[in-house]
């Protein structure tokens, strides 16, 4: 298996802070720590994309997986970001999924689910590098990172689906994920079996879990990815208890005191803070969408300062004790 051609991406509207900086995946590519989620945007998907780009996003989550994302719209915003001159396509970096037949609907698959594994993922990356084209005319289309929904029935199984997924790197695929994953899942992923002459080992350098109570927001996984490079990207990270842990905390309301932002944005910057997280932010609100990324350089910038860098760094300790006794 050749190089990998290394992503980096332009730099977006703002320059970032370090809190904001993009991560460096174990591939060497770049990747945002504020990405967009698309799940359940349905008919909105485009425009919010769109929307999610012109005021400074630049990574897209999303899945071919049609019950819950809309890929194809993803694109759509995508390439219609790209002809306006908003971004370019190194700008972005595109993440999409292979969904395993259990979490499709069965009338409206990217995929026949009676192939072979192998297969469902060829052909499931293969709808996904048309849908995600950055131009009409774009012969060759990529994926920044390919992400295996959820392990499958079995061991064997899910090697099977992660084979057919690397053998898309370099090229069309730049680096792989997976998702709903337990640490022995990440573990086997990262200590497989000895490649042969004829392949390269491709573990995962990015690893997609709920940060939430019911979890207890993964604090083994979460160690066991930053011990080996890999970056965990939360979701649920404001809904998954309802608010609860903002209410709870007071580094939180500390912190959005300190640098002018609402509790939201300061739980986002603390849960960047614990390393190694980038975060999904699904936000359908316009000025969400800025109050988040302006926020988070906010905190960043706050941090730099003398007197920031001290109450930070007493904030994060008391976050990360709530975060790792729950």
């Amino acid at each position: 298996m050749s190089s990998t051609t290394h992503t980096k991406r332009t730099s977006g509207p703002h320059t970032a802070s370090a809190l904001a900086a993009d991560h460096i995946l174990t591939t060497g590519a770049s990747m945002p720590r504020l990405m967009y989620g698309t799940a359940w945007k349905k008919e909105r998907t485009a425009d919010l994309v769109f929307e999610a780009l012109q005021v400074g996003f630049r990574g897209i989550d999303t899945a071919a997986q049609p019950r819950h994302y809309r890929e194809d719209l993803v694109g759509e915003g995508v390439r219609r970001a790209v002809a306006a001159g908003v971004v370019s396509r190194s700008d972005l970096f595109l993440q999409t999924k292979y969904s395993p037949p259990p979490a499709q609907d069965a009338s409206n698959m990217p995929y026949d689910a009676s192939l072979s594994i192998t297969d469902q993922v060829r052909a499931s990356v293969a709808s996904s590098l048309r849908n995600l084209a950055a131009t009409e005319s774009d012969e060759e289309p990529y994926i920044d990172c390919l992400v295996l929904h959820s392990p499958l029935d079995t061991p064997a199984a899910t090697a099977e689906a992660w084979a057919a997924m690397a053998s898309f790197v370099p090229h069309k695929v730049r680096a792989l994920g997976i998702s709903n994953a337990s640490a022995a899942d990440v573990e086997m992923l990262l200590d497989g079996p000895m490649p042969t002459p004829t392949t390269t080992p491709m573990p995962p350098a990015v690893v997609q879990n709920r940060f939430y109570p019911g979890n207890r927001y993964e604090v083994p996984l979460r160690a066991l990815c930053a011990s080996r490079g890999v970056i965990f990207q939360a979701f649920w990270t404001l809904s998954g208890d309802g608010g609860r842990l903002r209410q709870r905390a007071g580094c939180v309301k500390r912190v959005a005191e300190a640098c002018g932002v609402d509790a939201a944005v300061a739980q986002y910057a603390l849960v960047l803070g614990l390393g190694g997280i980038s975060i999904l932010d699904g936000t359908t609100d316009r000025s969400h969408m800025v109050a988040d990324l302006e926020g988070i350089e906010s905190v960043g910038r706050w941090i730099a300062e003398d007197e920031g860098k001290k109450a930070w760094g007493e904030c994060l300790v008391e976050f990360r004790g709530i975060v790792e006794g729950a």
